[in-house]
């Protein structure tokens, strides 16, 4: 019974392996949300003079830049090599240890090269990880699976601004650099134990010299999914770079900030899974172009807020734009990505999703010196443009004659 209803469910050895390996890799990463915009503060920085906003602007965007470049190179290498659990585990250890190297950091310099080498670990790690779920999974129950593994990332996202404003608070910068990187060791060796590599199946007439690109990988409605992704990671991450204004603007604590932060991990969390099962049922475009509609107006409004309760709200209320976005944008693109060829179109999607990480708090450190609330003005228009695009671009893939592979 307990088998038949985890089958239900979306449930497997696959999905949830790989999805309490996210566990403990998004709280070691997500525990610097909270304190690397703290630390650039009070970093000596002789060769950029540079507001502080713009210096942890950059900081966090470099990082998902370095991200958003490498995942399309780490998808077509797990391709070609047939194997993803190794790109997942070289990952996980680039980033632990960039995380941990931060203690022995001096200079706003050698911050930058932290975080680029930070990059290079996550984009190994998340289109290969991408790829396992969609193979593993069949049309009737990814979005489930989808759905469980990033309740799974966000309940480590959620966590890890919390226990990092406790942390910074009793123990200082240091204390939380060591336990971020203790939390993504937990994750490669949970990967290394759980997680089940088969070789990818051959595909005939398949290259076989490395292509980073081919025909058939690059399609409009993976482009459209890259943009969803792009506009929910852009819109959500700005705030992150503005933390010090925030915080002089509420007059508001670290720890307050950070439990604002984590309300979006928080209501995501609550929703993504019931929403990735539903998308298997009723279908998965409704829930993004609702989700990006409602994304809008959540983040335009973060610029105006004027206490820590309606900062927390507006949390909230991007939490649940982003629970209807995530999931079924990634079961969509496993419904139509093609067989041995998910980690290169599986990248296409989550590099949105990394330059969105990249371009949301470079835009919020740049234009907010100008106007404070003009980058969330932006943000807001963008999520409407990318509903706009899904609409026009995207297929459905759940009943009817629906597109992509079969539901094997």
């Amino acid at each position: 019974m307990i088998h038949r209803l985890s089958q239900a469910a979306g449930l497997n050895r696959q999905v949830l392996a790989l999805s309490a390996a996210r566990l403990g890799d998004a709280i070691g990463n997500s525990i610097l949300f909270l304190v690397l915009p703290l630390y650039v503060a009070k970093l000596p920085d002789p060769s950029l003079t540079l507001p502080v906003a713009t210096r942890v602007g950059l900081a966090l965007s470099l990082y998902g830049l370095v991200s958003a470049v490498g995942q399309p190179v780490a998808g077509a290498l797990s391709d070609r090599l047939g194997r993803r659990k190794p790109l997942i585990l070289a990952g996980l250890l680039l980033m632990a240890l960039g995380t941990w190297a931060f203690t022995l950091v001096g200079t706003y310099g050698s911050l930058l090269g932290l975080r680029v080498l930070q990059g290079l670990g996550v984009a190994l790690t998340i289109p290969t990880s991408l790829a396992i779920m969609s193979s593993a999974t069949t049309r009737a129950t990814r979005g489930g699976s989808m759905g469980i593994y990033t309740t799974m990332r966000m309940i480590g996202l959620a966590s890890g601004p919390l226990l990092a404003g406790l942390l910074y608070q009793r123990y200082g910068f240091d204390a939380a650099f060591y336990v971020g990187a203790g939390f993504v060791l937990l994750g490669a060796a949970l990967v290394q134990t759980w997680v089940h590599d088969e070789p990818a199946p051959a595909v005939a007439g398949a290259p076989k010299r490395f292509r980073l690109f081919e025909p058939g990988v690059v399609t409009l409605p993976m482009l459209g999914l890259g943009t969803a992704t792009f506009t929910m990671a852009a819109s959500f991450s700005m705030m992150g770079a503005l933390e010090n204004e925030f915080n002089a603007r509420l007059e508001q604590s670290a720890l307050a900030f950070a439990v604002a932060f984590s309300a979006l991990m928080v209501s995501r969390l609550l929703l993504q899974f019931p929403i990735g099962r539903w998308s298997d049922r009723v279908g998965r475009k409704p829930f993004v172009v609702v989700g990006l509609i409602l994304m809008a107006p959540a983040t335009a409004l973060l610029g105006f807020a004027s206490s820590t309760e309606q900062l927390v709200l507006l949390r909230v209320a991007q939490g649940l734009a982003s629970a209807g976005i995530a999931a079924p944008t990634f079961a969509l693109a496993g419904d139509l990505a093609r067989r041995g060829g998910e980690g290169r179109q599986m990248a296409i999607v989550t590099t949105g999703f990394g330059l969105g990480l990249s371009f949301g708090p470079l835009l919020a450190g740049v234009l907010s010196v100008v106007s404070f609330a003009l980058p969330f003005v932006l943000g807001g228009a963008l999520s409407l443009l990318g509903a706009w695009v899904v609409v026009r671009s995207v297929p459905e893939t759940v009943g009817g004659r629906a597109p992509g592979r079969a539901a094997s």
